[in-house]
């Protein structure tokens, strides 16, 4: 053999090595490819899913574990926010949930259930005697208690509460009454046959319109549900949008009369 066949053979040589490592380094990089593909496409896939949006279901109706069940199913969670105590609605049920029912939200979205309890918390009663309308307003919502149906008697004591009453009865201050209980009173409306005239209504809340209807020594007579009001938190939010007798320069009442709205 001589020198040129063995420079020759040790080229081929280096050829070969240099074209395997060529082609290892080539299937390597191609591997790399097809994997880094796959895990991108895969994380774009999970948070694709993960920024998906459901509708929220309805959970009102259901006890706690029919909640907790029908939300994981949707891969939401639930979180009892709150308690009230309706005899509208059944013991131990969801009677509304935040957000509301075919709202779209993201996966794993915390859903804030109101239960209505299985028995109602007991508040004492305030003493309201001598207090001023506003001012006995005021005094029931710190105790979690309502104004119920208001009235008048002649007394000298103007708008001034001269009792305060549970279902017909008188109620002593201390007395133990459910949360949440609407507390009728009685308030003074002077001794003369005064006239006061009409407030605008429209527009208002209802607990606003008793508020500003007893600033005229007036009282909220009958309440009118329209076709849109259909649970109790409808009613509190909803809008007085008529009101009989009407408001006008000329419109009065006699004290403690009543409005319809």
């Amino acid at each position: 053999m001589n020198v040129e066949q063995l420079i020759s053979g040790v080229k081929k040589i280096y050829q070969y090595i240099v074209q395997r490592i060529f082609l290892r380094n080539l299937l390597l990089a191609f591997l790399i490819v097809i994997v880094g593909t796959f895990i991108i496409m895969l994380i774009l896939k999970l948070y694709t899913r993960h920024s998906e949006e459901l509708s929220v279901p309805d959970l009102r109706g259901l006890t706690l574990e029919e909640a907790i069940s029908a939300a994981t199913s949707k891969q939401l969670q639930v979180v009892l926010f709150d308690s009230v105590f309706l005899t509208d609605f059944e013991r131990g049920t969801i009677v509304e949930h935040h957000p509301k029912a075919g709202r779209k939200v993201k996966r794993n979205r915390k859903i804030f259930l109101t239960m209505n309890a299985m028995h109602p918390e007991r508040v004492p009663m305030p003493d309201l005697i001598s207090l001023t309308f506003r001012q006995a307003t005021a005094r029931l919502e710190t105790f979690n208690l309502k104004v119920g149906e208001v009235t008048y008697e002649p007394d000298i004591g103007i708008n001034l509460v001269l009792q305060q009453k549970l279902n017909g009865k008188d109620l002593p201050p201390g007395d133990s009454v459910n949360k949440g209980s609407s507390i009728d009173l009685v308030l003074g409306k002077g001794l003369s046959n005064e006239l006061s005239s009409i407030p605008v209504l429209t527009g208002l809340k209802l607990e606003e319109a008793k508020i500003k209807a007893a600033d005229r020594f007036l009282r909220i007579g009958g309440i009118l549900d329209d076709n849109t009001i259909v649970s109790e938190e409808d009613r509190i939010n909803a809008w007085i949008y008529q009101q009989r007798p009407e408001n006008g320069p000329d419109a009065r009442l006699p004290l403690g009369s009543s409005i319809d709205v």
